[in-house]
């Protein structure tokens, strides 16, 4: 979790996020939104070395339905070989909605756990309580789903801390930093920065950033000695007025970037041996 790490040749843990709960096909007509959409872009982004595919489900008209998430599980297993499936618990008002994303039969690899609430626009806010969050950690811990610790601003790295001292974390924590608008942390190098150095012992952390934060952040990340994630849930665009094609035009890019670094990134096995998945 240094720059160290980099110089001494750490893997590089890349997730692919295919497609999120808020923005749609009306935004960027490539956006995937049912099973078999998303399973195809997953495919295609483990082929060119995603480890970690992090998972919606959305209804047949594109609205975000954590009921769907089975489907898309099945889908995505029928079309890959190894990639780790991540189920969002995210995104939904209720815990109860939340935790569909625990309950999917099998249960998956990874979900996401978010350490708070957060605003998502004008007139969006996603709830979300300490209640909450232990009930959905003890869950994933019982059932062995490694959670990844959404931060999305520097007061939900106190609840990280606040999550390992109830005891229902395992390490090595896995944190996923977050930057953007609204309630998201400040995208600029220095907050990353400042963030890592704020980490708790024994993580690993991953680095996403939305719109046109994502490709100077994220190439950031390694170099600190963390991973990344990209994908349209995060960015619609490949570069400023060009819309992206594909998950796998994301997925491509920063393939070349962690590739010029002369990193190596890690393959599903390697990630889980890395998170303590094994």
């Amino acid at each position: 979790m240094s720059y160290q790490d980099y110089l001494d040749d750490k893997k590089v843990i890349l997730t692919v996020a295919t497609t999120g709960g808020i923005h749609g096909k009306n935004v960027n007509p490539n956006l995937p939104e049912q099973p078999e959409e998303i399973a195809e872009h997953v495919a295609a982004c483990e082929e060119l070395g995603a480890a970690i595919c992090h998972v919606h489900g959305r209804d047949e008209h594109g609205e975000n339905d954590a009921s769907r998430l089975q489907a898309v599980n099945d889908a995505i297993r029928e079309r890959c070989d190894d990639i780790i499936i991540q189920n969002t618990t995210g995104g939904q008002s209720t815990l109860e909605a939340r935790i569909a994303g625990i309950r999917t039969d099998p249960v998956p690899d990874m979900a996401s756990l978010d350490m708070g609430p957060f605003n998502r626009g004008q007139h969006i806010i996603t709830e979300h309580n300490r209640h909450n969050i232990q009930t959905l950690a003890r869950e994933m811990k019982e059932k062995g789903i490694k959670p990844e610790l959404e931060v999305f601003n520097n007061g939900h790295l106190n609840e990280v801390y606040q999550l390992i001292e109830t005891g229902l974390l395992e390490e090595p924590y896995y944190i996923n930093l977050i930057f953007g608008t609204g309630t998201f942390s400040i995208p600029s190098p220095e907050n990353v920065l400042n963030l890592v150095r704020n980490l708790p012992e024994n993580s690993e952390f991953n680095l996403l950033a939305t719109g046109p934060h994502q490709l100077p952040l994220t190439t950031l990340s390694p170099i600190l000695g963390g991973h990344i994630r990209v994908g349209m849930e995060d960015n619609l665009y490949f570069r400023r007025g060009e819309p992206v094609e594909s998950n796998a035009q994301l997925v491509e890019r920063t393939v070349e970037i962690v590739d010029r670094l002369e990193c190596d990134l890690a393959t599903p096995a390697e990630a889980r041996e890395t998170l303590g998945m094994n």
